[in-house]
C-alpha cells in the first residue's frame, strides 16, 4: 500500500532539492526562535526570582 503524500509536500521536497541553500536559512530561522542557548545558573536564578506568582483561578 502506497503512502499518501500531498502536492504541497511533493513541491517542497522538489524545491528544497533544487535550492539546498534554503536549508541553512531554515536552520538559522529555527535557531532564532526555538533553539535557545543554555543559561548560566545565575541567569536561571534571576529568571525564577523575577516571575510573578499566578493566582489559583486565572479569571478572577
Amino acid at each position: 500500500m502506497a503512502q499518501y503524500e500531498s502536492e504541497h509536500t511533493q513541491f517542497m521536497r522538489d524545491w528544497l532539492a533544487q535550492h539546498p541553500e534554503e536549508l541553512e536559512t531554515q536552520k538559522s530561522g529555527r535557531a532564532l526562535w526555538w533553539d535557545k542557548t543554555p543559561q548560566t545558573p545565575d541567569e536561571q536564578r534571576r529568571l525564577r526570582e523575577s516571575q510573578v506568582p499566578r493566582k489559583a483561578y486565572y479569571y478572577t
